[in-house]
């Protein structure tokens, strides 16, 4: 087997990845404090064409050098917004018409393999900060929660590692 080289991975340009049909997904970071899952949150965005990625609270905005570090220019690909307070971000993703989901485990929480889709319709998911998750009260406002099975001791993960897992799942569940 042999490795595919930088040139023969048919990558597209900015302005092609501008104009191609995106996931009817929306990703919202909320008090995301490690520039470096910013970076990595825009990178798998970049990925899987995701619509935008929502900047929420004390999470930090392009351009930075730390953000760029890990997205690798993703963060001038995929469209972003920035939001001062989070249930702004949420109410306008509501308003908008999209189904709305806390990634967190919580009591109800849909396991993700038991996630069902339907694709004409659109979709946001909430990643919180990396000690205390989503805001609760941005969970109550949600239309749900979405919870990634664990069987280990930690039962958390990396907000990079979820972001990957989740945007995967809800890219093959749109096609």
């Amino acid at each position: 087997m042999k490795k595919l080289k930088i040139t023969e991975l048919n990558r597209l340009t900015v302005a092609e990845f501008k104009d191609e049909r995106k996931t009817p997904l929306v990703v919202v970071l909320d008090n995301i404090r490690s520039l470096h899952n910013v970076g990595s949150v825009f990178r798998t965005a970049d990925a899987f064409l995701v619509e935008t990625v929502y900047l929420c609270g004390i999470t930090s905005t392009p351009p930075h050098a730390e953000i760029h570090k890990t997205a690798l220019g993703a963060e001038n690909t995929v469209e972003w917004k920035y939001f001062e307070d989070t249930h702004v971000a949420l109410n306008e993703l509501k308003a908008q018409g999209y189904i709305v989901f806390a990634i967190e485990q919580a009591v109800g929480s849909t396991m993700l393999p038991d996630l069902k889709l339907d694709n004409s319709k659109k979709y946001a998911v909430i990643l919180g900060n990396e000690v205390k998750g989503v805001q609760q009260t941005v969970v109550d406002a949600c239309d749900g929660c979405i919870e990634i099975p664990q069987f280990g001791t930690k039962h958390s993960l990396n907000v990079s590692v979820t972001s990957g897992i989740i945007i995967w799942e809800i890219f093959k569940l749109l096609q």
